[in-house]
């Protein structure tokens, strides 16, 4: 299924290059999830605690804390469909295929070269390679990037 995926799309090297990229940052990115939707679920109307005075500092408009609100709620969307095409191709991996995606993306500090992740995974370094570049157009299909040059 994966081979049918690489010869079915193309894809910009710079579009290559911001899937493995979300790859690098998965983790980071389901920690981003979890603090915006904490933002917003713990975001609060700003009080006026300025009983009597004159003007006070804070920003009282309800119009704009609505517009941030929204603006962050489509940041989690993005970044949940960007995690779930991760999750959704590395789930049906074969393990060898998931066990490259750990070492190459979510292992830190990378102290692998292609050569030694190969050695690892017990194949050679052009499979390696292959697999991932047959990993990142699963995800980018998944993501809805069907021909991008």
């Amino acid at each position: 299924m994966m081979a049918e995926t690489t010869t079915t799309i193309k894809i910009s090297r710079g579009a290559f290059q911001h899937v493995e990229s979300e790859l690098y940052a998965y983790h980071d990115t389901k920690k981003e999830i979890v603090r915006l939707k904490n933002e917003i679920l713990h975001a609060s109307p700003v009080r006026d605690e300025n009983v009597g005075g004159g003007r006070g500092n804070l920003p009282g408009d309800p119009t704009g804390r609505t517009a941030v609100l929204m603006v962050t709620h489509r940041r989690v969307e993005q970044l949940e469909r960007i995690v779930e095409a991760i999750e959704s191709v590395v789930e049906r991996l074969p393990e060898k295929k998931r066990e490259l995606v750990k070492l190459k993306y979510w292992t830190r500090p990378q102290t692998l070269t292609w050569d030694g992740i190969a050695l690892r995974l017990d194949v050679s370094r052009r499979t390696a390679i292959n697999w991932r570049n047959e990993i990142v157009y699963a995800i980018a299909l998944k993501m809805g990037w069907r021909r991008l040059f």
